[in-house]
């Protein structure tokens, strides 16, 4: 059954970076593949990442993009995929283009360290973060934002865009059916904030690419269901 909603844009900004992305574990993993993690104990926090955004730009672009995709996906993409998409960084929004958006806020953040490590050269990522609060006719419509927090939210956000949107061109067998694996692609972080009964506020990053229209908007009305979950689970 698709509930029905009330949403209000609370705030609406354009982002380049997701803040803390990046950890010292991060930047000690990235310079133990550039082979150059001896004697980092002692170095605080910001001499670490100074170091390492250093040791980044002493390569070429295409190496220095290796190192980066190779620690966030090593576990995922084969090393020759990591150095074909190394290659094709510079020129390409990895963050919008890549067919499988699972890894979109990765790649968001990939481009944000090289972008900085390099002033530029590659393409400089666009995101957004918003606030919304989302009203609804009785208290129980909002179990689906505790059931499948993401699915629901796309379906929610897609309901308030136009029908030709990417995201409902794309996806519309998702926002319409009854599962939705990509939704965490597309909603990359999302958090409740407060909840008032029938209205709960919520606060989401995801990628401009997806919900640019948004930014338009201050109110509208929309609908969303959560993901089917099978009964014999």
């Amino acid at each position: 059954m698709h509930t029905k909603f009330t949403v209000q844009i609370g705030s609406f900004r354009k982002i380049n970076q997701i803040p803390n992305a990046w950890s010292n574990e991060d930047y000690h993993a990235l310079m133990a593949i550039m082979n150059l993690d001896d004697g980092l104990e002692e170095m605080d926090a910001s001499e670490l990442r100074e170091m390492c955004m250093m040791s980044l730009n002493d390569m070429e672009p295409h190496e220095a993009a290796n190192v980066v995709l190779t620690r966030l996906f090593s576990n995922e993409l084969p090393e020759g995929k990591i150095d074909q998409l190394s290659h094709d960084m510079p020129d390409d929004r990895l963050w919008e283009e890549h067919s499988d958006c699972l890894l979109h806020e990765r790649f968001f953040s990939a481009y944000a360290l090289l972008r900085e490590a390099f002033n530029g050269i590659f393409a400089q990522p666009t995101g957004v973060q918003l606030t919304l609060d989302v009203t609804a006719k009785s208290s129980e419509d909002m179990a689906i934002f505790d059931e499948s927090p993401d699915s629901s939210m796309v379906r929610l956000l897609a309901s308030g865009l136009s029908e030709d949107a990417l995201i409902n061109r794309l996806y519309e067998d998702q926002i319409q059916g009854e599962q939705f694996p990509q939704a965490p692609g597309i909603v990359w972080q999302l958090e409740q904030i407060e909840d008032n009964g029938l209205t709960r506020q919520f606060s989401l990053v995801s990628s401009f690419f997806w919900f640019e229209q948004l930014g338009q908007l201050d109110e509208f009305e929309a609908t969303s269901h959560a993901d089917v979950t099978d009964e014999g689970e």
